[in-house]
């Protein structure tokens, strides 16, 4: 049998490196060590904005994971390989969420215990911002965090993904498991009630990611 030319063999190992990649991104619990690294921080600030409680939002993002793993493991390849990885994490930890709080009592929140710190430290066009506007935004942020925790749990997860956590509306539909009209709707519903909770506040910041018009 004649042996493969050097072009044969050059397509023959770009296709297997594709394919090697493809295999690499696709998610398994062999590689779930690498997931949990990816979005346990980011999935805990979720949690921490919708419940407003440190120790709820870690024990519901461990929850969370818990699940996912379990989920992972009963899928097909062909499963694993069309999941959208990070909106279906959302939407367990948002499941997870929801149950937790059903039996929870409201609590009063302090505004140390929100806002994102990372998202305070970003740098601007304006190079990084200096010790005192960090104070101010970080204040800022927890105060429309903490007015968040005020709506409605349906309410809030429309708000908190598109305020804070900056998704489009397709992706939060896709979290959320809605169609984009039902969620343009809850949040535009947000909006309003936010901004009569808010108050005096508004004229003095803007929460992150809100339009300048949306609260005034």
């Amino acid at each position: 049998m004649p042996s493969a030319t050097p072009s044969g063999r050059t397509a023959a190992a770009r296709t297997a490196a594709v394919a090697q990649t493809a295999a690499a991104s696709i998610p398994s619990v062999e590689k779930f060590e690498r997931i949990v690294d990816d979005y346990q921080r980011r999935l805990y600030g979720f949690a921490l904005r919708m419940t407003g409680n440190r120790e709820d939002a870690e024990e519901i993002v461990q929850d969370a994971f818990v699940r996912a793993y379990r989920a992972l493991g009963k899928m097909s390849l062909e499963q694993r390989a069309d999941l959208r990885l990070q909106p279906w994490l959302y939407t367990i930890t948002l499941n997870v969420t929801r149950n937790r709080l059903r039996s929870k009592r409201p609590v009063n929140v302090a505004l140390d215990a929100l806002a994102d710190p990372d998202a305070l430290l970003r740098e601007s066009n304006e190079g990084p911002p200096q010790p005192e506007r960090i104070v101010e935004q970080n204040t800022e942020i927890a105060l429309v965090e903490r007015a968040l925790l005020q709506l409605p749990m349906h309410l809030r997860a429309a708000a908190t993904l598109r305020f804070i956590e900056g998704r489009s509306h397709p992706e939060i539909a896709e979290i959320l498991n809605q169609p984009i009209g039902t969620v343009k709707s809850h949040v535009h519903r947000a909006v309003r009630i936010l901004r009569r909770i808010l108050g005096p506040q508004i004229g003095r910041f803007n929460p992150e990611g809100v339009p300048a018009h949306a609260l005034s």
